[in-house]
């Protein structure tokens, strides 16, 4: 072989080597915009990088990967929708207390299932593996739910941040997420439908 075409050779094998390359790359990129979708784009720009915000990505997968995960028992699941249903009745009457009981009654939840509850930011990362669709919502509940504790939320807001924590909640009993019904199919609210509005 001349030694111009070793030079083309190893030029083509640089080629293909680099292709391949950014090819693996842009599928683990699709595949962490896939699984974590919204808060993909949200760690994105905070980071510096997107090289940097794609490795926290992967760091939470790997010590997501470590947890015990656990399904609820039928008798949990019962117990975790009955006290949904009492707080969604006490909200009309206490709208500020039952968004500070709801936000406890999903932190019990996250426990029970095995995700840790101590620091809210790594709770939101150990979440945003599985749950990254209804983590924005989350993440907004928890907002209102300290706004409240300041005496700032208003009760719409504070309708809002019980909307929110159903989704999660939802998720997490493993229901389908509750989706808003289209105005013209909409019943009269009740006292008992404050989170499907």
């Amino acid at each position: 072989m001349s030694p111009t075409q070793v030079i083309v050779t190893v030029l083509v094998v640089l080629v293909i080597v680099a292709l391949v390359a950014v090819a693996l790359v842009a599928g683990r990129r699709r595949a962490l915009r896939r699984r974590f979708g919204p808060e993909y784009d949200r760690v994105v720009a905070e980071r510096d990088s997107r090289t940097a915000a794609e490795r926290e990505l992967r760091d939470r997968e790997r010590r997501h990967a470590e947890l015990t995960l656990t399904p609820l028992s039928a008798e949990s699941r019962a117990r975790y929708a009955a006290a949904w249903e009492e707080l969604q009745v006490r909200f009309v009457d206490s709208p500020g207390e039952t968004v500070g009981d709801a936000d406890e009654l999903l932190t019990r939840l996250v426990a029970e299932r095995g995700y840790p509850t101590g620091d809210f930011s790594d709770q939101l990362a150990h979440l945003s593996v599985e749950h990254a669709r209804t983590l924005t919502r989350y993440r907004d509940a928890h907002e209102i739910h300290l706004r409240n504790s300041r005496g700032e939320a208003s009760t719409e807001e504070l309708r809002q941040a019980l909307v929110h924590y159903r989704a999660l909640f939802a998720e997490l009993l493993g229901e389908e997420p509750v989706a808003p019904r289209p105005p013209e199919q909409r019943q009269p609210d009740t006292p008992h439908d404050v989170t499907n509005r």
